[in-house]
């Protein structure tokens, strides 16, 4: 599974806005990521949209508007965040239940494969869901 730059944006916006509600400093604008983190303004408008959409992040408007978490750091793991902004986080397509066209593989059901890809993709979860933004700023 290889993340898209979407995800990795993402991601780097919402440490950027879990240290920043660590310390006490709650709202992000989208121009102070986007500096800080070196991210292209009109990309990170559209990742930090989806991940709005998606309930990761809140808004406020205003002059002294921005985002902010919606929860606290501790409670929003990496895999929520990868799951709001990739299509599937699925390591091969037959285990992808995302898929806009049904996908029927020529060998369901006799496939030898799919218990391992199975194993690697609960691995990849697991291992996605036990990360959270709390342990990467701390």
């Amino acid at each position: 599974m290889k993340f898209s730059r979407k995800t990795q944006y993402g991601l780097r916006a919402m440490i950027y806005m879990a240290a920043a509600s660590d310390k006490e400093k709650k709202i992000c604008s989208i121009k102070e990521i986007s500096d800080e983190e070196g991210i292209p303004f009109d990309y990170l408008e559209k990742v930090v949209s989806r991940l709005e959409k998606k309930g990761l992040v809140e808004s406020k408007r205003g002059a002294r508007g921005g985002y902010f978490l919606s929860r606290p750091a501790g409670k929003i793991s990496v895999g929520e965040i990868a799951r709001a902004l990739e299509k599937t986080t699925a390591v091969v397509r037959c285990l992808s239940h995302v898929s806009k066209e049904k996908y029927n593989c020529p060998l369901k059901g006799k496939c030898r494969a799919v218990e391992a890809w199975t194993k690697i993709q609960r691995a990849l979860n697991s291992a996605l869901d036990s990360v959270t933004l709390k342990d990467l700023i701390s």
